[in-house]
């Protein structure tokens, strides 16, 4: 690893376009990765969830020394971004309901079937029980930086100037902040709930000057919805 790290290291000096690869490419593992989920076999569902979640963490691991604004920040307006982000994603499933599309009904072929390790290894199934784990925990700390990343420091600020990086993380430009919760919302099954959210987490941004708090708004999000989702349970939300 420390290998790797010094070959992207060399490869971004001197490359003007480096800052943009260094965000762009690890999302877009994460992304092809997701792509096999149930493509390959039922169990796919599963398994590929599982090595996306390492896979992406080890990609994390990488790329965090070149990406300065992805950092960890704390604060209350991260609580609280998370916090209602979450109620109003639980909150709005009663709407989504309603327009026929909760969850990932509209993006699955054939009959919807939530993602549920219990109902295809066993209620006693300890490796159910891993997977159930390793999502809560993907979802809660490597979905949050790489996504947060790509959609809030890199399309976000592109969508402003091609030389992103020099763009200020709390300049608001209305056209950017509606397209990127756009986009955000479309790689989403609950793009109601999504759009939002992708409003919040900008805004997050935007307020406090930094990505850091709305990586940990996300994650607060993410972490309290997977508690929803094993407590309820609402499998329909995974």
């Amino acid at each position: 690893m420390q290998g790797l790290r010094a070959t992207i290291r060399h490869w971004m000096e001197g490359r003007a376009e480096s800052n943009l690869w260094i965000r762009v490419i690890p999302f877009a593992v994460f992304l092809v990765l997701t792509g096999l989920q149930g493509n390959l076999g039922v169990d796919s569902r599963f398994w590929a969830y599982f090595a996306k979640t390492w896979i992406g963490a080890a990609l994390l691991w990488v790329i965090w020394p070149f990406i300065p604004e992805m950092r960890w920040r704390w604060s209350w307006t991260a609580l609280a971004a998370g916090v209602g982000v979450f109620l109003l994603w639980i909150g709005l499933d009663t709407v989504v309901a309603a327009l026929g599309l909760v969850g990932n009904y509209h993006r699955m072929p054939g009959p919807f079937t939530p993602w549920n390790p219990f109902v295809q290894y066993g209620e006693a199934s300890l490796w159910a029980w891993i997977l159930v784990l390793t999502r809560l925990i993907g979802s809660s700390l490597v979905v949050p930086p790489l996504e947060e990343v790509f959609y809030r420091s890199f399309v976000y600020r592109y969508l402003i100037s091609s030389r992103f990086e020099t763009v200020p993380m709390n300049r608001f430009d209305l056209r950017s902040f509606v397209m990127t919760s756009a986009v955000f919302a479309l790689s989403h099954g609950e793009w109601l709930a999504a759009l939002l959210c992708g409003f919040v987490y900008q805004w997050t941004v935007l307020r406090k000057n930094r990505l850091g708090d709305a990586m940990v708004a996300h994650a607060i999000t993410n972490f309290l919805l997977g508690l929803w989702v094993i407590y309820r349970p609402a499998w329909h939300f995974w």
